[in-house]
């Protein structure tokens, strides 16, 4: 049987993108269909934009941290119009430079939604035309939700709303308290707005170690973010100065803005895989086997429309496994364990594999856990602390977990990762030599546990 592709690829972010340009390096004929706008969810609303603002929010303090520290600054107000409009040129230039890549690399690329309609065929919206594949892999990611309650939760934005805001508000509240939520709590304070934060539970970042998230709770507070906890909304109603939120201690406010960060589904629904025997879980998420083949032997799946691991360079590795697995006869998984991640809180948080509370459900640990002022805050006078904690096996000495509270940990939980992936005692790491003044010497310089468990 002849088709128009051997492989055609729904949704244009990062995974689907590095599949198809892959797979068309290597001689297939591959055709992509997108119907927002290329790069997905990390480029266009998700990762790159939002870091952007991380670096927006941070100049605030630093500023006042360079008056201490002898400079002559005059701060000023943040200009929100001037910096979105760089933001938003800046996300043109990125989709182009996906668009490019795409076309030459010999992707044949169509702005539309594409609808399965048989295991082989899907069907261009935009004008009707349908395309057959000997294979078809799923890429269309996920996206934000608003919570099922008995009031107009369409008075929130969600965080993709976040980025096409004209004008800073002069208060948000957000609701949720995973690292959406968290992340840009800490970049509206940042920027100068009166933030507030509610979270239904008793502490933010659910399923990280404890210790990290009770630390990044504590700064958040300290940095001027009122942080809510075991609180949640009971009531929303649109007023002049923006909406009247009532929580669940009764209390009424008025908040210019409010966001929703309480979740996210996968993008299925309408997609026609029910004309399929694909299978599709909790949430619309689409089953996958180790191979990210579904039940239809035909199409495949990969990065946050399977809801796995939510991260951007996962989806990558997906989509370059699924290639060499289809398409270069080397049947390869994509390896989930032990994946470092950051969330870009201030101060941001850097986590590797166990917490400590996992560990020590699963054996005996020793932790090795240092809280300090770092220098240049202590220096003058700031109260804001860093964690470095490493999660030890009591029985084989290996590194289980390493967490990172402090400036720039995204970055060094980076390269702290390859050593726990490769299995890197805690005597390996005591054998490297300190870089010192660092933060991070710690890691190599903490001798007895803290404690033990």
């Amino acid at each position: 049987m002849s088709f128009d592709f051997d492989l055609f690829v729904i949704g244009g972010g990062s995974g689907g993108v590095r599949a198809a340009r892959v797979a068309a390096a290597g001689g297939a004929t591959v055709g992509l269909a997108e119907e927002s706008r290329l790069g997905g969810t990390c480029v266009i609303r998700g990762c790159v934009p939002k870091k952007l603002m991380v670096f927006a929010s941070g100049y605030r303090e630093a500023m006042n941290e360079a008056r201490d520290y002898g400079w002559d600054v005059d701060a000023g107000d943040f200009d929100w119009p001037k910096f979105s409009t760089r933001l938003n040129g800046e996300l043109d230039r990125l989709e182009n430079v996906y668009q490019r890549l795409l076309t030459n690399s010999g992707v044949e690329t169509y702005a539309s939604r594409a609808v399965v309609v048989d295991p082989h065929t899907v069907q261009l919206t935009a004008d009707g035309a349908t395309k057959t594949a000997k294979h078809i892999l799923i890429a269309t990611g996920g996206r934000p939700t608003r919570p099922n309650a008995g009031y107009d939760t369409s008075l929130g934005m969600v965080s993709d709303d976040i980025f096409h805001m004209d004008s800073l508000p002069k208060s948000m509240l957000f609701i949720g308290g995973g690292y959406i939520a968290c992340e840009f709590a800490c970049v509206m304070n940042g920027l100068g707005v009166e933030t507030t934060q509610f979270y239904r539970g008793p502490q933010i970042l659910r399923g990280f170690d404890d210790e990290a998230r009770g630390m990044v709770a504590d700064q958040m507070k300290d940095a001027g973010v009122n942080l809510e906890l075991n609180t949640d909304v009971t009531d929303m109603v649109k007023v002049d100065g923006g909406v009247e939120v009532t929580d669940t201690q009764g209390r009424k406010r008025v908040f210019e803005k409010v966001m929703f960060a309480t979740g996210r589904k996968s993008n299925t629904d309408g997609l026609g895989l029910e004309n399929t025997a694909t299978a599709l879980g909790k949430g619309g998420a689409v089953m996958v086997d180790d191979y990210s083949q579904t039940a239809q032997p035909s199409i495949y799946a990969i990065g946050d429309v399977t809801d796995r691991v939510n991260l951007t360079p996962v989806a990558i590795r997906e989509g370059m496994a699924f290639v060499e697995t289809v398409f270069n006869g080397n049947p390869t998984k994509v390896d989930h364990a032990l994946i470092p991640s950051a969330v870009f809180t201030q101060p941001e948080m850097g986590t590797v594999g166990l917490s400590e509370e996992a560990a020590a459900e699963q054996e005996p640990i020793h932790v090795y856990s240092a809280a300090f002022k770092p220098m240049q805050q202590s220096f003058i006078g700031r109260e804001a602390r860093v964690l470095m904690k490493l999660v030890v096996s009591q029985k084989t000495d290996v590194v289980l977990g390493c967490h990172i509270v402090a400036p720039a940990a995204g970055e060094m939980i980076q390269l702290a990762g390859i050593a726990v992936k490769m299995g890197a005692t805690k005597a390996q790491f005591d054998q490297v030599c300190a870089v010192h003044p660092t933060m991070s010497e710690e890691l190599v310089t903490m001798k007895s546990p803290t404690r033990s468990t």
